[in-house]
């Protein structure tokens, strides 16, 4: 477990260097702004490494916001880690500026050597395009622009890139989420691609925290939506928010985001599916729990894949 008695923690992502030892990057938000609601305005990335994934030393801080006037000068959020040909290691990661009061949501990276200081790129170096994605504005019926929690790999002989992203439509608002897509040859310069989804009556009005991973000898997308912005198909169904996983084949080239089903737990949320030991574990942060959010990365929980669901092994 990753509890700071001083901050928050929320959303993580992991990276295993070459000697075996793990390391969460996540964001974090001081207790002292009182209401957790808050948090999201004031979030930084924090650093921790860990033999186990659950006996946790807490690093210092892997970036902050820039200063203004910038892209990222208001927050830094949710992002992946990959490591270039060269060997040094790239995070990507989310900005949002004080210009735009954080409604809009871009996507920048930094570099090491080490995987404990990071050098700021010029960035943004993906924005929502308006060709596919819906942008924000005044008379938004969505509270902000998404393009955001990008999540990095190698498919064939180029970089590919996922993020939360909506759609502009006529579908109802929690029903226009979809997985943005974007390619790159060098890591620096990205194309913006159509999304991998279609909006859908059983789907979402966001689509979050995505990462691929292999269980089980199956490709699965891992995502999560938040309380009250599941579709009115979903909450029909007793779900009101969860982490989702749905099994797709690569090349990715799209998915049916209907046949998403729920991975249960009481409050487990942004989770992420990560091998340790030869087993593959889900690990996230303990969201809300009666009635108030408690802000922890819990213990990793080893999981299989049945052949339709993601469950505890």
């Amino acid at each position: 477990m990753l509890k700071l008695a001083d901050h928050w923690v929320w959303d993580s992502w992991y990276a295993t260097d070459d000697e075996g030892l793990h390391h969460v990057f996540f964001l974090r938000a001081s207790r002292a702004l009182q209401e957790e609601g808050r948090r999201h305005q004031r979030a930084s990335i924090g650093h921790a490494v860990s033999r186990d994934l659950a006996d946790w030393t807490l690093m210092p801080d892997a970036l902050v916001c820039d200063d203004a006037p910038a892209w990222d000068d208001q927050a830094t959020w949710t992002g992946s880690v990959v490591r270039e040909d060269s060997g040094r290691w790239r995070m990507f990661y989310t900005g949002v500026s004080r210009a735009e009061d954080g409604k809009v949501q871009r996507i920048g990276s930094a570099v090491s050597d080490d995987l404990v200081s990071w050098t700021r790129l010029p960035g943004p170096q993906v924005e929502a395009d308006p060709r596919w994605y819906e942008r924000y504005s005044a008379d938004s019926d969505w509270f902000d622009e998404a393009c955001r929690d990008p999540w990095v790999y190698r498919e064939g002989g180029e970089w590919r890139m996922l993020f939360t992203a909506r759609t502009e439509g006529l579908e109802p608002a929690r029903e226009r989420g979809v997985v943005g897509r974007a390619r790159s040859a060098d890591l620096d310069e990205w194309e913006v691609l159509p999304p991998l989804n279609r909006p859908d009556a059983l789907g979402f009005g966001q689509i979050e925290v995505t990462q691929l991973h292999r269980v089980d000898g199956q490709w699965l997308l891992l995502f999560c939506c938040g309380r009250g912005e599941a579709s009115d198909a979903r909450r029909a169904l007793g779900e009101a928010g969860d982490n989702y996983v749905v099994p797709v084949e690569l090349p990715l080239t799209g998915v049916d985001i209907a046949k998403a089903r729920p991975f249960a737990h009481e409050s487990l949320y942004a989770a992420r599916l990560h091998d340790v030991d030869g087993r593959t574990v889900i690990i996230g942060f303990r969201n809300i729990e009666d009635g108030g959010f408690v802000g922890e990365i819990a213990d990793p929980i080893p999981v299989r894949w049945d052949g339709e669901r993601l469950v505890r092994a």
